[in-house]
């Protein structure tokens, strides 16, 4: 398990994903912050990126923030 800390910015025009100089992940967004939507794209924006099911991915705090904590459960390089 790996747990990052994510600064969204939705109704960008483009998907992005820039990761910050302290370990954090920058996130634009397409979708609105109105009915968990930018939450359901930052889960499949993040499944794609690191190549996990959708199911390995949960908000741990945040939901209805810019800022949020996200737990992916990625497996640890050998």
């Amino acid at each position: 398990m790996t747990i990052f800390t994510v600064k969204v910015k939705p109704n960008s025009k483009q998907q992005s994903i820039a990761e910050q100089p302290d370990g954090s992940l920058t996130i634009h967004l397409k979708s609105p912050p109105v009915d968990g939507k930018a939450n359901q794209e930052l889960i499949v924006l993040l499944a794609k990126k690191f190549k996990v099911p959708k199911s390995a991915i949960a908000i741990k705090s945040g939901l209805s923030s810019k800022n949020k904590l996200v737990e992916i459960a990625i497996e640890p390089l050998t």
